[in-house]
Formats: structure tokens, sequence, C-alpha cells
């Protein structure tokens, strides 16, 4: 019941994030804006859905934690760096990629048939969420064949980003954040085979056992890191597909990634994938 309690309090913060998030954009941009942008009509109306989507989830979870005997979290104070509807709608992507993470991550330590099925459901409507987002951004809805699990440790490593101070009424979260990890420059759009290069938190020392974890989909890949000038790089992975994790470990790693092998990050980098090869034989 601890576990679930834990990964409650997770997705109850990030829901409270995204419910933010959405009405601090839409109650500043007009429809006029969106349209402006590129957004269609369409598209704009499918926000307000989400947005509705995510105060929705929020008084789930509430709900649900009060009944099993907890206490909810309240919304934070947060700092969201878009200044636009374009920066916005692209924050709105990386987010909704991690709600699905999030959510996916926690599901094997779920051993209530019913909170996983709620959680499971509550992650359908994320994935949806980000397929419209990714829509607007005219990038690949299914870039990989499957969701990317992420820790509670590197879900919060990345939501704390935007939280500038939380209540005190708030019981204190049971995650810490590992230091920070960021794509260097401009680097919005990736291909494997290109050279990824990464700022990370200078008080960070590194040496030689330092890798470059790719996490995309069920492939976890670790590539050795090349460091120079404060940067840290490392050759993208074909592997590595859509919405990926990016992180420096201390161990080379295949499957699940350990929170004591995590020397930084997450970052999120997005990777555009290959054109789709169908193999027509295996019709039945």
């Amino acid at each position: 019941m601890q576990l679930i309690m834990m990964k409650s309090t997770d997705w109850s913060q990030l829901e409270h994030l995204e419910n933010v998030f959405y009405k601090t954009a839409l109650s500043s941009f007009s429809e006029v804006d969106f349209l402006t942008a590129g957004v269609s009509a369409a598209t704009f109306e499918q926000m307000l859905f989400v947005a509705h989507d995510e105060e929705a989830h929020v008084q789930f979870l509430e709900q649900s934690i009060s009944a099993a005997g907890g206490q909810p979290v309240a919304a934070c104070e947060y700092n969201f760096p878009f200044t636009d509807v374009s920066s916005f709608v692209s924050l709105a992507s990386v987010l909704e990629g991690v709600g699905v993470s999030a959510y996916l991550g926690g599901a094997p330590v779920i051993s209530s048939k019913d909170i996983l099925a709620a959680a499971g459901a509550i992650l359908v409507a994320e994935g949806l969420h980000q397929s419209v987002i990714r829509s607007a951004l005219f990038e690949v809805a299914s870039a990989n064949i499957a969701g990317t699990a992420a820790s509670p440790n590197s879900i919060f490593t990345i939501a704390s980003t935007f939280i500038k101070s939380c209540p005190s009424t708030n019981p204190p979260l049971p995650f810490k954040a590992f230091p920070s990890l960021q794509m260097a420059g401009d680097q919005k759009m990736a291909t494997a085979g290109q050279t990824a290069a990464l700022t990370v938190d200078p008080s960070v020392q590194l040496g030689e056992q330092t890798f470059v974890t790719f996490v995309s989909g069920l492939e976890t890949v670790s590539v050795q890191a090349e460091i120079s000038q404060g940067l840290v790089s490392a050759v993208i992975p074909p592997e590595a597909q859509g919405q990926t994790f990016v992180m420096l470990t201390n161990t080379k790693v295949s499957g699940t990634v350990s929170d004591g092998a995590v020397i930084a990050g997450p970052a999120v980098m997005e990777v555009s994938p290959p054109a789709p090869k169908l193999d027509f034989g295996l019709q039945r």
C-alpha cells in the first residue's frame, strides 16, 4: 500500500502540474493566437478537451488518495518557460510524454487490480493527449512501437525544473531529483547516427566509466561517453525513436535503469524515426 500511495502522490503532483500548465496557456492565448501560430481550430478545440481531462485527473486522484487514507497534495507554484503558442505546444509534447512514462513506470509496483485498471485508463488518455500534441507539431504520432517507462525519481527530476515552491501543508515528496542534464544548443529534432551533445551540472564529477544511456520504448542502449570542454557527447543509436530519455550512467545498462546507475538526467530528446518498412509477407 505504501508503494501505491507513493505512486499516487507522484501522479497527483504531475497531474497538478499539467492542469496548471494548460490553464495558464489557454488563459493567456486566444484561439486567434493559436490560428496565427499555425495551429488549426480543430486542434485548439482538442486542447480544450485535454485541459479538461487534466483537471478531471486531479480530482480523480485526490478522491482516490483520500479514500485510501492518504493526504492529497495541493498544486505548487510553477514556472513554465513558454513565451508564445509555439513554445507552449513544444513543451506540451514533452510533458505529455513524461505523463505517459510516469504511469507506465508505476505499473509494475501496483498490486491492486482496481488501482492498476484506473491507472491504465488514465494512461490511455495521456497517450491520446500526446498524439494530439505531436500531430500539432507535425511529428509522427506513433514514432515508437511502445511507450517509455520511467522511474519516479526520473519523472521528478524533469518535473522539478518547473516547480518554484510548494505549499507547506503538502507532505514531503518521497523522491529525489538527479543532477541536471540538458541538450546542448538547439537540438529540437535529431536522427539516429547524429551526435548528441549534452551539458551536465558542473558539480558532477565524470570519470572514464561514464555512459550516455538512451531509453526509448522497450529499448535501453548505453554508449560510451565522449567528454570534451564541458560537453558530454555520444552517437544516437538506431533504437532511439520518438521521445527518448537520455541519462548519464556509471555503467552500461540494458533493460531497466536502476537509480543507483544514474549520474545525471534524464534530458528529453525527440528522435525522428526512419520511414516505416512493411513486410507484406506477414499478411494472413
